[in-house]
């Protein structure tokens, strides 16, 4: 199944963080936060103005982004579970 956001969604997949800390202790899958950092799968065309006019997305699929812990709506999609969350709900791109 093929899913494309629409407007100014992105379809994000989380990037896993490391499974040790940087004193080298293992965090267990019970103690570990969901990442807030992942790729963007697929992207809307954009917001649209009061005039209809289209605004560009900021970001294209393949960008590595950082978004908020509580960001988006979880959903599985061919079985992956991924986020759709509004273009506004990320903070930034990762280098």
């Amino acid at each position: 199944m093929a899913f494309k956001p629409l407007h100014d969604r992105v379809l994000v997949r989380r990037v896993e963080s490391d499974e040790k800390t940087s004193g080298g202790l293992i965090i267990p899958d019970s103690a570990k936060e969901k990442p807030s950092e992942g790729e963007v799968v697929a992207c809307g065309e954009g917001a649209r103005k009061d005039s209809g006019e289209l605004i560009a997305m900021a970001v294209s699929a393949g960008d590595r982004i950082l978004f908020g812990k509580w960001s988006g709506t979880e959903v599985t999609v061919d079985g992956e579970e991924l986020l759709i969350m509004k273009e506004s709900d990320i903070l930034g791109l990762l280098a």
